[in-house]
This record gives structure tokens, sequence and C-alpha cells, in this order.
């Protein structure tokens, strides 16, 4: 598969979303934003990939601009289911750096990734509900992440969560100064690295073990350990 483009530093494959405005997303640069992940997740020499977002935001969201000009919500929605499902299949640890808003569908992506470092003014959510409209699709990532209860604290009031509220309720993993926010990113992937070839069969395990129930999980589980010993 071909690079798309990627930036690869020691291992670490940085990928910024890019889009009008606040990095708002269309069905164009959605797909070069899979292309990148897909890429970088194929690439055998990245240990971990970066996301983040270009200038002084994350993610503003899908172009709600373009979709009222007439282009087809539906191909916007699509377009992002797209790139949501491919997480949890990923073979490489994927860390957000939060370096300004994640609204709307950013705070999906925040969501979907493993780790999450943020700037301390970052707000990170959906903001949909102000505006009367339901995230059908952004909601599904942060259902996943942090369970209907808190997902309903942002979603239900269509107040995105202050980086430190994101910190207290598990959406992101650490709330720094700006100047830090990528360095402490490429930290966390950094330690990842360190389970080398199993983090391909284990990070996915992780996420299929979490959509099932306790005693269905534990025999899936047991399963796959068998099967580690077959394969030595």
């Amino acid at each position: 598969m071909a690079d798309a483009g990627l930036r690869v530093d020691e291992g670490i494959a940085t990928i910024e979303i890019a889009g009008p405005g606040p990095n708002l997303l269309n069905p164009t640069n959605m797909a070069h934003l899979e292309a990148q992940l897909r890429a970088a997740d194929a690439h055998q020499d990245v240990t971990g990939i970066v996301l983040t977002g270009s200038g002084d935001n994350f993610c503003g969201g899908l172009d709600l601009g373009a979709i009222g000009e007439g282009q087809s919500p539906v191909d916007f929605a699509a377009a992002l289911v797209s790139i949501l499902r491919l997480f949890p299949s990923f073979t490489k640890p994927v860390a957000a750096a939060v370096n300004g808003d994640a609204v709307a569908s950013g705070g999906a992506l925040v969501a979907a990734c493993d780790f999450a470092v943020a700037s301390p003014e970052s707000l990170i959510g959906s903001y949909e509900v102000s505006v009367g409209v339901w995230p059908m699709v952004a909601q599904v990532p942060m259902i996943q992440r942090i369970g209907a209860r808190a997902a309903m604290e942002n979603i239900g009031s269509g107040e995105p969560f202050t980086a430190t509220r994101a910190r207290e309720v598990g959406l992101v993993n650490v709330v720094t100064d700006p100047s830090e926010v990528m360095a402490q990113t490429r930290t966390w992937l950094q330690k990842a690295s360190r389970a080398g070839v199993v983090m391909a069969t284990g990070r996915p395990t992780l996420y299929e073990l979490e959509s099932l129930d306790y005693d269905d999980a534990l025999q899936l589980a047991l399963s796959k350990f068998s099967r580690m010993f077959d394969e030595a």
C-alpha cells in the first residue's frame, strides 16, 4: 500500500486532520484521512499513530455548510462511519493529540483513539443537541469509550466536555500545556511500542472482548490464550 504522504518519525506516524475552517470534515478529506490511517497501520516501520488537527483546532465535525448547500448528509455520515469502524481492527495503537477543540465528529475521533492528550482549553464532545440535532453516528465511539451515563452528560446536554472533565470521565488520559501535547502523546505510543509484535493481535482482541458479555469474553480469551501456545 502507498504511504499516502505519511510523516513517520522514530516509528510514529503523524496524521493531521485538515479541512475548511476548524478542520471540518467532508467526504473528500475523510477519504484522504481513511487512506492515511490504513497506510500507517500497514506500514512495516510504524509502531504507533498520532492523530491531530492542523492549526489551532483538532476537528470541528462535519462540514454543515456544505451539507446546507445541497450535498447529501448521508454521504457525509457514511464516510465518517467508514473511518470509525476501522479503529477497533487496527494493529497499531492510535493516540489523539488534541491540540484544540474536538467537537461533534471530532469528539468521536478522539473517543475512537486508544489514548488521548489534550490542551487545557480544548472542548471535547458533542454540541448537536444545542442546535436541535441528535449525533446519531458520532455518539457511538463516545458510548463505547466512556459508557452511556457519562456520554449522556455531554450528548444529552449539547455541552462539550472541558478538557478537565474529559479527563475525569476517561475520554482523555492527560491534560497538559499546549506546548507539551504532542510530546506526551508520543510518550504514550512509545510506551505501547514495548509490546512489540504482540500488539498486532492483542490490540484488536481488547476491542473484541469489550463487545461481549463477561462469560463469553472469558471463554474467547481462553481460546485465544490456548491458540498462542498451539502456534508456538
